[in-house]
């Protein structure tokens, strides 16, 4: 039989995301994030490309970020609410890491298996954020999607995008329990 880590579990099985707009300082400090991006960077990668890097957002840069969401939202035409929901999570953001996908020309594995692993690493900053007791949240939106935003707020490359925003902090309130999946009603058993 398995050893079985029932702490783990219970972890994954009541885990919830906080609303970024909930996390209040302090955050974590150089050294704990250090911890949990390198607990984040234990995830699967096939051929150990490692196509993703970390851009660590402080305080200081959070109204630099806002701005040029704004700049860019009105560059695209969008919407006054699409431009305010895309700086909203700098105006009020304390920290955030930006897990960068990084696509490289590997002629034996797919690009979408690069995107699959950012995403894996994503999921595992925000699962080692909440296990080690900090509120956190992985937050996309418009701005993540724009080049134009990656480019001008970011300096990213062309191989380069926004995976996500992985907003660590305090947290001041702890979520209600949403509906979760019917998970017998989405599974299929293949046995011959």
């Amino acid at each position: 039989m398995p050893t079985r880590n029932q702490a783990a579990l219970d972890f994954l099985m009541t885990r919830r995301s906080r609303p970024a707009k909930t996390l209040r300082e302090p955050v974590p400090d150089r050294a704990t994030l250090e911890q949990l991006l390198t607990a984040a960077a234990r995830t699967p990668d096939h051929g150990k490309l490692e196509p993703w890097r970390f851009i660590i957002l402080g305080k200081a840069a959070m109204p630099r970020l806002a701005a040029t969401a704004e700049q860019r939202g009105l560059a695209l035409g969008l919407d006054p609410d699409q431009i305010v929901k895309g700086r909203s999570q700098f105006d009020q953001g304390h920290l955030a890491v930006v897990v960068v996908e990084i696509t490289r020309p590997v002629e034996k594995i797919p690009a979408l298996e690069m995107t699959y692993s950012a995403g894996a690493v994503c999921l595992s900053l925000l699962n080692a954020a909440l296990a080690a007791g900090w509120g956190a949240n992985w937050l996309s939106g418009w701005p993540s999607h724009d080049r134009g935003f990656m480019t001008d707020a970011l300096g990213l490359a062309e191989n380069e995008r926004i995976a996500g925003f992985v907003h660590i902090g305090t947290e001041t309130s702890a979520p209600p329990e949403r509906p979760r999946p019917d998970v017998q009603a989405i599974t299929t058993w293949v046995d011959a």
